[in-house]
């Protein structure tokens, strides 16, 4: 009577150990994990899934209520889950894995992260380290939402760049002139998509937009430029507090129409390529970026963590922070996109914005895995998944919007991103402190999610090379 009064009044979970049949009782419980055994170590077990830390696993062997049927649990997934060595991994990877994360940690490279390794599309390791802060208040868990930044550029931006060139509305080859008439009279309207998607398009690597709504003397917002509440023509919130004038937008694009070209025949990463295409895929399509890809992409897979502005849909608490910028928005960055441009545009651009779960970005970078098909639907055919992910550049290691290894790792002082990782393999990093990998060669999907850049940015990159180290474990494992 206890439990069952505690069960209705509070958000609770009930975990049986023991007797499965014991949960008919509790037939009415919100969270029910079924333990099994009682002993002190599946007790460990049990309060590490209770608080988030790992994800339960497996399926009821009997039926103990009418909604919870023999055969129910979490291996209905899109990615079910699975012991590493049932994939040919091996069963070390994971107390390899937690010492490397947790030496990361230790040496605050990052207050905590969200580990994901799947293999022939069963996830084998999906756990959560550390806190989303070094003041420890808030454990992180596998479902915590991080900012993904650049993985932007693939898991939303390229993604419906293929969807559209597969539906033959977006030529590749074609120009930006020939889908933005705001480009046309300058030089950037004979710039090609697929150079665009190349980085080769000559374009500034970044242009610090808000600088210019700043005060020249005390680096402070301007007050001609910000409302501290959303007012007439000051809709754009770049963080909680501050909105920008509408018009701003108009600025922008004009400032990069103004920038000048680099010299012909360079790589120049630059979040400039993508602005343009997210444009191009609103001008195409008619709808915002972010509309587009939930549509298409997100919805149908059923990845809800995966949007932009995710404070519209989820509590702040579900949502790791990222800097304590000192300049510019001058405070805690947490629920609004890191990248200040992307946060001049309202929190969705086409190369920064994305939030997610770790596992949503595995599922989208599995159904690449599979040559645009999951669960028997298809959303991308084999042609344009194999023609966006194979390298395409005799300048760079790019393919078409994705990352890929550099083409000298065998030799290479630093092999990017990791020194097994075949040529076949395609994904990308953000600055934030992520990545999304794929290898077809091996079926395997490694996600890496963190907030390196909290409290402060100047951490440039994860110290010792964690998401790379970590990367080349996996590969270690291979039996």
């Amino acid at each position: 009577q206890l439990a069952a009064t505690i069960l209705s009044q509070k958000p609770s979970s009930l975990v049986v150990f023991g007797n499965p049949y014991v949960a008919r009782n509790f037939c009415e419980a919100r969270n029910l994990l079924i333990a099994y055994e009682d002993d002190p170590i599946v007790q460990d077990v049990a309060a590490d899934i209770v608080k988030g830390r790992i994800l339960p696993k497996g399926v009821l062997p009997v039926t103990v209520c009418k909604d919870l049927p023999s055969g129910k649990g979490l291996a209905g997934r899109l990615l079910p889950q699975a012991d590493p060595s049932a994939v040919g991994l091996s069963a070390g990877l994971i107390r390899k894995v937690d010492s490397l994360a947790h030496d990361a940690i230790r040496q605050q490279s990052t207050p905590g992260c969200v580990v994901l390794v799947a293999r022939n599309g069963r996830i084998v390791l999906h756990k959560a380290y550390g806190y989303t802060s070094y003041d420890s208040a808030r454990a992180v868990q596998p479902e915590t939402l991080y900012d993904m930044a650049s993985v932007t550029k693939i898991c939303a931006t390229t993604l419906s760049v293929m969807k559209l060139h597969d539906q033959g509305r977006l030529d590749i080859d074609g120009t930006l002139g020939d889908y933005l008439d705001w480009v046309k009279g300058s030089d950037k309207a004979g710039l090609r998509i697929r150079d665009i998607l190349l980085h080769q398009a000559r374009l500034k690597s970044y242009i610090p937009f808000f600088r210019e709504t700043l005060d020249s003397a005390t680096g402070t917002p301007r007050e001609a430029f910000y409302r501290t509440a959303r007012a007439p023509g000051f809709g754009i919130e770049v963080t909680d507090g501050m909105y920008l004038r509408n018009d701003f937008r108009d600025t922008m694009y004009r400032r990069i129409l103004q920038s000048p070209l680099e010299k012909p025949d360079t790589y120049i990463y630059s979040d400039n390529d993508f602005i343009f295409l997210g444009k191009v895929v609103e001008a195409v399509t008619g709808m915002p970026l972010d509309e587009y890809a939930a549509r298409e992409f997100y919805r149908p897979l059923g990845l809800k963590s995966l949007g932009f502005n995710p404070l519209n849909r989820f509590p702040r608490q579900w949502i790791a922070p990222t800097e304590w910028e000192k300049t510019f928005r001058r405070g805690l960055i947490h629920g609004h996109v890191h990248d200040p441009g992307a946060a001049l545009f309202g929190g969705v651009s086409g190369h920064a914005g994305l939030f997610g779960n770790a596992y949503d970005i595995a599922v989208l970078m599995q159904m690449l895995l599979n040559r645009g098909e999951m669960d028997g639907r298809k959303y991308l055919t084999d042609t344009t998944v194999e023609k966006f992910t194979a390298y395409s550049s005799r300048i760079s290691r790019r393919g078409l919007g994705f990352d890929k290894p550099e083409k000298d790792n065998a030799t290479r002082k630093d092999p990017y991103p990791s020194l097994s990782a075949s040529p076949w393999t395609f994904g990308h990093t953000g600055f934030t402190g992520t990545c999304a990998w794929a290898d077809p060669k091996q079926n395997l999907v490694f996600v890496f999610l963190s907030n390196r850049v909290h409290p402060d940015g100047s951490n440039r990159l994860l110290r010792m090379n964690v998401r790379g180290n970590i990367h080349e474990e996996v590969y270690r494992s291979l039996q």
